[in-house]
């Protein structure tokens, strides 16, 4: 049985966030009380992925080293490979085929959170899919489905084809920043075109999956919350949304060092180690306590 890897693309220039892209990545930026990096790498985790590659601009990368080092202290490995120019979603794959081998492959976006009381069941039932030989794409409605790639439908509801970013659509339900493909994702990459706009697209890889009965939809539904992070105001919101949530539960999430203890990647001892380092933060103090659990 293959098993499944996981890929971070946390490339780009971040300009919507200029000037404070100016000298980091966007996904580096605090969310609440954590990098942004934090919360697609919880998402892998909590998906049994312990396998993950991590691509960004060739300036970026030393960064995200720094913070992440192999992720051994966390009970996982991370590579690394640049992307030299943001030249769409779908290269984070050709980018990634001998990385990727002989198995199947989540690719989530650096930018966004997901956050839900059923998210493990979604991640499981998204997982289970692929041993079936069917990829799934996670599907989220919005105000402003045009900014985005569009899942359309035909009149017995059947998903016929995803438009990216139309000009005009009755469907509100887009495709979200996390993708899960079978290993023959190597060879799909490589039919692809690029774009008017100099992209790999990805709603063109997801349609050739589409077109050949290949591909499920997840939708997410009320109890979950998808969170784009590319504007200041999606910033700003996604860190009152995560301060309040933690205030209100005494809980934190995306917390990655409590993730890799609880799923036995860690023992007790390393658990206590990496959370000493933080302990004059109320986020270390937050781990330290739970270490007695």
């Amino acid at each position: 049985m293959r098993k499944t890897k996981g890929i971070i693309l946390a490339g780009g220039y971040g300009s919507r966030l200029y000037p404070l892209t100016f000298g980091t990545s966007k996904q580096l930026l605090p969310v609440y009380d954590k990098p942004m990096i934090y919360y697609p790498l919880s998402t892998l985790m909590l998906a049994g992925i312990r396998d993950i590659l991590l691509i960004s601009t060739p300036k970026d990368l030393p960064r995200f080293r720094d913070l992440l080092k192999d992720g051994s202290q966390l009970g996982v490995n991370i590579v690394y490979r640049d992307q030299k120019k943001p030249n769409g979603i779908a290269e984070a794959i050709s980018l990634a085929v001998d990385f990727i081998s002989d198995d199947n492959v989540v690719l989530i976006l650096g930018d966004n959170i997901f956050h839900g009381k059923k998210i493990t069941d979604m991640l499981t039932r998204s997982i289970d899919n692929l041993s079936k030989g069917y990829c799934s794409i996670i599907g989220c409605e919005v105000d402003n489905p045009k900014d985005f790639g569009v899942v359309e439908f035909d009149d017995s509801g059947n998903m016929i084809r995803i438009v990216e970013k139309p000009d005009y659509t009755d469907s509100c339900l887009i495709v979200s920043g996390l993708y899960f493909y079978t290993n023959d994702v190597k060879n799909k990459v490589n039919k692809l075109k690029y774009s008017e706009r100099g992209e790999l697209e990805i709603t063109d890889l997801n349609n050739l999956y589409l077109n050949n009965k290949k591909l499920k939809l997840i939708k997410l539904d009320s109890s979950f919350s998808w969170l784009d992070t590319g504007t200041y105001d999606s910033l700003i919101k996604a860190s009152k949304y995560f301060q309040n949530l933690e205030k209100e539960t005494g809980s934190k999430y995306a917390c990655i060092e409590e993730i890799a203890y609880d799923l036995g990647y860690i023992n007790k001892q390393k658990y206590i180690e990496i959370s000493s380092l933080m302990k004059n933060s109320s986020y270390g103090k937050y781990l330290l306590r739970n270490s007695v659990k």
